[in-house]
């Protein structure tokens, strides 16, 4: 158990995401978003005919709680969960969403219950990808990639995972090598892009079990080949190896996530625009972008949320 485990910080962080056929999904929303609020547990779960999704914060009593219910249902008996812990809560509420994908790809047949890539041990994933013999492929988005990567690794550089799937399509050259090697940030998407992979004709496909956080935990800083934080969906914005809590910060005007250096840009205005959005956005955008943060300081001000519960 690293340090970032540890209770000096009171909001524990659950990850979480299991394949299965769950032809009763709806069923299960209403429960899981009662059972969630009388517990002080907030985030987001997804709910799909082909399993579960999602991350979620509270305190630990109440993500015991939630964790347990879920696995008392049979299609998530084995459901296994990544812990990292937060200072603030992390989410503005509790989201218990009906989806078609738990992660869209877009791709129709791709079935990880059926088909999946090898998975691979934090322990054992330097060497993996150390090999000449292995491409090296992040599955992230590029504003996910922009903070963080594995040394050597092919950047897809794509806007959404929907992009993926073409993006390997027009890359024959991910043929060269006998292995290829995948990641994400907790698994998920690997479940997928692997079983596409696979489909695609690739023989010896990896993927990181238990995705970069996992990693981040098991493998100590100093025989790391982790270079940067790793983007997280909540308001931590990234973490880094031990799963400390990074610097980053999130510009609520486009979603980038932002370093100490580029806040300090004339182009950064809280809540109005970054860097990587400034030139972007028009004059008529950041007029509304500071009307609503004036209502959010507003709120503050109030001891309220401006959004959120």
């Amino acid at each position: 158990m690293t340090d970032s485990l540890t209770h000096t910080s009171p909001f524990l962080v659950a990850a979480l995401y299991h394949f299965v056929s769950v032809p009763r999904f709806q069923s299960l929303q209403g429960p899981l978003q009662a059972l969630c609020e009388e517990n002080g547990v907030k985030g987001t779960l997804l709910l799909a005919h082909e399993g579960i999704n999602g991350t979620i914060a509270g305190p630990d009593a109440g993500i015991v709680a939630v964790l347990s219910f879920l696995r008392a249902q049979p299609e998530f008996s084995g459901l296994e969960h990544k812990e990292s812990r937060a200072s603030k809560m992390p989410f503005l509420r509790m989201k218990v969403k009906l989806k078609k994908e738990i992660v869209t790809m877009g791709v129709e047949d791709i079935d990880p219950n059926k088909v999946v890539g090898t998975y691979v041990a934090p322990k054992d994933w330097n060497a993996l990808i150390s090999d000449p013999d292995t491409i090296v492929i992040d599955t992230r988005n590029d504003y996910e990639t922009a903070i963080g990567t594995f040394r050597g690794a092919l950047d897809p550089k794509t806007k959404t995972f929907r992009e993926f799937p073409d993006w390997v399509r027009q890359n024959p050259g991910l043929h060269n090598k006998p292995k290829v090697a995948m990641y994400c940030t907790g698994g998920i998407r690997c479940e997928k892009a692997t079983a596409f992979m696979k489909a695609q004709g690739f023989d010896e496909v990896y993927h990181l079990k238990g995705g970069i956080l996992k990693y981040l935990e098991e493998v100590p800083q100093e025989e790391s080949l982790w270079d940067g934080a790793c983007f997280v969906f909540d308001e931590r914005v990234s973490v880094e190896h031990g799963l400390r809590e990074g610097e980053h910060r999130l510009c609520h005007a486009c979603r980038n996530p932002i370093t100490a250096e580029e806040i300090t840009s004339p182009l950064y205005e809280e809540g109005v625009s970054c860097s990587h959005c400034y030139h972007t956005r028009t004059e008529e955008d950041r007029l509304r972008y500071r009307q609503r943060q004036h209502q959010i300081a507003l709120a503050k001000k109030r001891g309220q949320r401006h959004i959120g519960s």
